[in-house]
């Protein structure tokens, strides 16, 4: 048996997103049911939902002497030698944050 579900869209995302999924050689409702199909296969969203870049910034929560203090902090670092190769410190964030 087969369920249907509605749900009310602004007309001009309805518009957008046919013209969209017509365009990748499909239409709506098989992009829904594909949604719906990975969502399940992954067990949560099928894609990564992110809050906007300005709330993602962990600086924007530091005051100004927060942010100083950490300049100094790595500046002491730097002149005792604590420092890591660009290629060294890029493949370490890759790894920690799955990137």
């Amino acid at each position: 048996m087969a369920s249907t579900i509605q749900i009310r869209v602004d007309d001009d995302l309805k518009k957008k997103s046919d013209q969209l999924f017509k365009d990748l050689g499909t239409d709506t409702t098989s992009a829904i049911r594909m949604f719906l199909t990975q969502a399940v296969a992954n067990n949560g969203f099928p894609f990564e939902i992110k809050r906007n870049s300005a709330e993602v910034n962990p600086y924007a929560v530091l005051s100004e002497d927060e942010i100083l203090e950490r300049l100094s902090t790595t500046r002491t670092h730097s002149a005792q030698g604590k420092q890591k190769e660009a290629k060294a410190a890029i493949s370490e964030m890759r790894s920690r944050y799955g990137l």
